[in-house]
């Protein structure tokens, strides 16, 4: 083996640690840029069960507060408001 010989070996190396270094870099940058739609998903659906949970707590005061209301008026006329089981049955 001669001088050329190594030096052919050697730019061989070169080259085959270049082209994987290049490789790496290439699903490198892929794989980011999936973790990058992963993570702005998970942004979206944190955002929007965060608006869930808003929109469902005030209904849920609003029907609390109509509860509220109705237990009122069904006990300020609890003579008038009165139901007894087995009459008024719906025919529907």
């Amino acid at each position: 083996m001669d001088e050329n010989d190594k030096r052919f070996i050697e730019e061989l190396f070169v080259k085959q640690a270049e082209q994987f270094q290049q490789y790496v870099g290439v699903i490198t940058e892929s794989f980011e840029h999936k973790i990058a739609v992963v993570a702005e998903g998970h942004q979206m659906l944190a955002e929007k069960l965060e608006r869930v949970e808003s929109n469902l707590g005030i209904k849920i005061d609003k029907i609390g507060a109509e509860v509220l209301a109705h237990r009122a008026d069904t006990e300020a006329h609890h003579n008038v408001h009165c139901v007894k089981e087995g009459q008024g049955k719906y025919d529907g």
